[in-house]
């Protein structure tokens, strides 16, 4: 295996031989600079498996140097040294390209995981040349462009926040960061930041001591411990409330955390993702989520594209979903007929992804003969309004409902088929919220949870 190498610029020699001894018990060969100029002269004759530069030099900063290699090695990660507490110059070191930082004084066992994270990064494939592998399924430009991204951002330790609308696959784009990058190794850990009460949520995220409160009964972990040596993923984080986003923002600041009850910090190593669908400037805007916070969660931001930005991709989408229904079922995959996908192309999605994923699971369960069809997707069904009888001659119900009972084998059957078309326009019209269904058909939702069962509907 080729001998690791470093170069270490810093103008300071306590510092310099510090590192230099640190990575040499690492096995890494190190090289010295005083300067940008002198770094520069190296960077020329030498090829490094990574770097760590001070951001303050006699002729330039840190910054410079992280330019620098984005331009000539784009894939040797560069890690700066901040003073403690300058957060701002590290977030601006990493906007810049820098894999990380570190702050003086310099925390020897956060170096050693740093430069090991470092070199699993240099040890990754070429990122101009790496074949697709991460989880997203589709041939289009905006999908396309977006694995590029994925994958030079997989190579970083820089926060990232994802953003993009509701169902449109941000956790998939996370958990692909994650998993090409040199975190892979570790845990990946998602957390609802809306569905955590919130006189819960210092304990759920830092952990908490026994007798720390009524109902600790045992020290517990949270999750930026559970998340060690891997990645911490903030879906919906613009649900955090103010109190906690404060808290949260010194753990990011400080790279560690206090479980409550506890007398000490604990020191993590964690990336952090982040994603919402709300629109987080906007959010700031209105007071609602703080700045501070945002600017430190949106070192780099990446946007997801919508379903109907992509509609070329909806065959492999469907294709890919499907399969995964038959598998599960142990049934041979459906077919999608012409007329089908012709509808899916003209069909927004307002619910992108996910609602693709609902429809598709409907029409699996509806279609006849394994061919799904335009009428099984039910794209367009609206319920309607149950009516007051209206006073007829009896001859003339004759023509309506009773002759169409006919083409059943009973009563019940034909009265089941037109419950189902009901129940489904209602939930259709509601992208499948099963509590406002349920209220404007004029039911309980136990009483609609029930129907569904009885017509073999239910889906969770």
């Amino acid at each position: 295996m080729t001998q690791l190498k470093a170069l270490i610029i810093d103008d300071e020699p306590d510092i310099c031989e510090l590192l230099e001894l640190t990575l040499q018990r690492m096995d890494i060969d190190t090289q010295s600079a005083g300067s940008v100029a002198d770094a520069q002269r190296l960077i020329e004759a030498n090829q490094y498996h990574l770097c760590l530069t001070d951001m303050r030099l006699p002729d330039g900063n840190g910054i410079d140097l992280v330019k620098l290699m984005q331009a000539k090695h784009p894939d040797v990660p560069v890690a700066v040294i901040t003073a403690h507490g300058n957060m701002d110059t590290a977030v601006e070191a990493m906007k810049a390209g820098a894999f990380d930082f570190v702050s003086k004084p310099v925390d020897l066992a956060a170096l050693r995981k740093l430069v090991s994270a470092a070199v699993q990064s240099s040890r990754l494939p070429d990122s101009s040349s790496q074949p697709r592998s991460s989880r997203l399924i589709g041939n289009s430009k905006a999908i396309q462009n977006l694995e590029i991204s994925i994958r030079k951002l997989a190579r970083s330790q820089a926060p990232v926040y994802i953003a993009g609308e509701s169902g449109s696959g941000k956790e998939l784009v996370a958990r692909s960061i994650h998993e090409l990058g040199p975190r892979a190794h570790g845990p990946f850990i998602p957390v609802n930041c809306g569905a955590i009460p919130s006189e819960l949520m210092e304990s759920e995220f830092f952990g908490h001591k026994k007798g720390s409160f009524t109902g600790a009964h045992q020290d517990k972990q949270g999750l930026f411990q559970a998340a060690e040596g891997g990645t911490l993923f903030l879906d919906e984080v613009a649900d955090l409330p103010l109190e906690m986003q404060v808290k949260l923002l010194r753990a990011i600041q400080e790279k560690a955390v206090r479980p409550v009850g506890a007398s000490a910090e604990i020191k993590t190593d964690v990336r952090i993702l982040s994603a919402t669908h709300k629109d987080l400037a906007k959010e700031v805007d209105k007071g609602h989520f703080r700045q501070d916070l945002f600017y430190r969660l949106n070192v780099i931001q990446l946007s997801v594209p919508p379903l109907r930005e992509r509609k070329e991709d909806l065959p492999l989408l469907a294709q890919h979903i499907l399969r995964k229904l038959a598998q599960e079922v142990g049934v041979p995959m459906p077919e999608i007929s012409a007329d089908a996908m012709e509808q899916l192309r003209h069909y927004e999605f307002p619910g992108n992804v996910r609602e693709l994923e609902n429809i598709l699971e409907r029409a699996f369960t509806l279609c006849e003969g394994n061919v799904i069809k335009g009428r099984d997707l039910q794209l367009h069904v609206t319920p309607q309004p149950i009516a007051a009888p209206v006073k007829r001659p009896a001859e003339a119900g004759k023509t309506d409902h009773y002759a169409r009972s006919k083409e059943y084998s009973s009563l019940d059957e034909y009265l089941a088929e037109i419950e189902r078309d009901v129940i489904l326009g209602a939930l259709e019209t509601v992208r499948w919220n099963k509590t406002v269904a349920a209220r404007e058909l004029g039911i309980t939702f136990r009483s609609l949870r029930y129907r569904l069962q009885k017509l073999g509907l239910e889906t969770d």
